[in-house]
């Protein structure tokens, strides 16, 4: 029988696995349904008597993954009681435990908690809280009559929960360290710069993802107005609240299929057609007053030691896995932003002869799909680390820089391929990636990665030299994990003034 803890909204029952104590589905807001559903992430209402906590919650409402996205991806079970997290603790009678908060990824649109287990963070002295939040229009929708950044807003009520409830796990709350993958690592850069956030963390990893990815509240109004034409009902919040969930999922996969078909700038918003996201953080003046790189670099999270990092394939999965790689020439290379459906470097708004020549040099003979695939790796997330970490690096807390370069056989070190090895969890129940890295996955990689990121978590110290911008410093992951200094100087200099 799973131990008891107390918390303020009522008493919970988990249950031991391996020695290891989980508490799941444990609610940290109220459903946002009802007059609750496009507001603020409101207080749990107690509970009476012992609430069961052996089972996810409910995943957000989100529109399906695509096709390919690897396993791990639990949409199936979704409803309106999402705000809900999952906590795995050594032993909630002990004291003083680093805490460890996962933010899934997911393109801002899919994504939940059932895709993660924490056991081994917790077997190893963590514990671990892997958080729910709303996704897509529920979670990002702006029209300019109510608050900006619900998704994010309820990443900062389960961090106030963790502050608040975790030492009846165990854990320290002043001792909380956020982490998080692509989406989970850009929320985590804008949380950086909220000040709603501030003092709710004392630690961060980014892991391909930074600081770079908002839209400003002229653009989000424009696809929020988008959306509302698309539901045939007025532009406000309130008129959007009134439509069935199913209807506004429905919704929004209509105006991605749109956005993917005309990707006009005039219609959508430069920053919208450049990263094919419709649903991102914005840059509302409030929840976020600025562009939170800016901030960064301006002392916002002055205090808060930090973990950055990509992976060296990154972008190369989803070329990969819609069979696009083989299929990029060079007139898609050179052409406009989109032919024969295929985006092209000018998407992306950059000095496209300058850029292809560069890469050309320093790729000889890769193919068209190879060079794209580089560049959109340094795009979305490789110069945004690096220029976070440039932000960052100061005097009053640590910072620091890393790449993971192993390999999974025919795919490279692509996007999300580093989480198994974080969560120590290869083979075939690995999260997202179990069936492609195998039985080939090196244990002693997954080993070291574990172990440096409980270090950072515990002490601020990973075991490798801090990043400043003289050395930059970077730990590279590999079958053997070595730090080099400066590694990508060329990519750096080549987008200075671009990105």
């Amino acid at each position: 029988m799973g131990a008891v803890v107390r918390t303020a909204g009522g008493e919970l029952r988990g249950r031991v696995v391996d020695g290891v104590h989980e508490f799941l589905g444990v609610p940290y807001a109220a459903p946002p349904s009802g007059s609750n559903r496009l507001r603020p992430p409101q207080p749990v209402e107690p509970w009476s008597g012992l609430r069961d906590a052996t089972r996810p919650g409910p995943s957000p409402p989100q529109v399906a993954p695509p096709e390919g996205a690897g396993s791990g991806w639990e949409t199936a079970v979704t409803g309106a009681d999402c705000l809900t997290l999952n906590v795995w603790t050594p032993d909630p009678g002990a004291g003083g435990l680093p805490v460890m908060v996962w933010i899934q990824g997911g393109m801002f649109e899919i994504g939940a908690t059932a895709a993660y287990d924490g056991r081994h963070f917790a077997r190893d002295g963590v514990v671990c809280v892997v958080i729910n939040w709303r996704l897509g229009a529920d979670g990002f929708l702006f029209l300019g009559d109510g608050p900006a950044n619900l998704g994010l807003l309820d990443q900062v009520a389960a961090l106030q929960w963790v502050h608040e409830h975790i030492t009846s796990f165990g854990g320290d709350p002043d001792n909380v360290t956020v982490f998080g993958e692509s989406a989970g690592a850009m929320s985590i850069g804008v949380l950086l710069a909220m000040p709603r956030a501030e003092g709710l963390f004392r630690r961060a990893i980014l892991q391909s993802g930074a600081a770079h990815h908002t839209i400003s509240a002229e653009t989000a109004s424009r696809v929020g107005r988008h959306l509302a034409q698309t539901l045939g009902v007025s532009p406000s919040r309130e008129a959007i609240a009134a439509v069935p969930v199913e209807r506004l999922l429905a919704a929004q996969a209509e105006l991605k299929a749109d956005l993917l078909a005309h990707p006009d700038p005039g219609r959508w918003g430069h920053d919208v057609v450049t990263c094919v996201m419709l649903w991102q953080p914005v840059v509302d003046g409030q929840t976020l007053p600025g562009p939170p790189v800016e901030r960064i670099a301006a002392g916002a999270a002055a205090h808060v030691d930090l973990v950055v990092g990509t992976n060296a394939d990154d972008w190369r999965l989803f070329l990969a896995i819609s069979g696009e790689l083989g299929q990029i020439t060079e007139e898609v290379l050179t052409g406009p932003v989109s032919v024969h459906g295929f985006r092209s470097l000018a998407a992306y708004g950059l000095p496209v002869e300058r850029v292809l020549a560069a890469y050309r040099e320093r790729y000889p003979g890769a193919a068209p799909g190879e060079l794209l695939a580089s560049v959109e790796t340094d795009w979305w997330v490789r110069i945004p680390a690096i220029r976070l970490a440039d932000a960052h690096a100061g005097p009053t807390s640590r910072t620091y820089m890393y790449e993971f370069a192993w390999a999974a056989p025919g795919l490279g070190a692509v996007h999300a391929l580093e989480i198994p090895f974080v969560f120590d969890r290869l083979g075939g129940d690995a999260p997202l990636f179990g069936p492609l890295i195998g039985d080939s996955a090196p244990q002693a990689l997954a080993d070291t990665m574990h172990a440096a990121w409980i270090s950072f978590a515990a002490t601020g110290d990973p075991g490798w030299p801090t990043y400043d911008v003289h050395r930059r410093a970077t730990m590279r992951f590999d079958t053997a994990s070595q730090v080099v200094d400066d590694p990508r100087a060329w990519e750096r200099a080549l987008w200075q003034g671009t990105r």
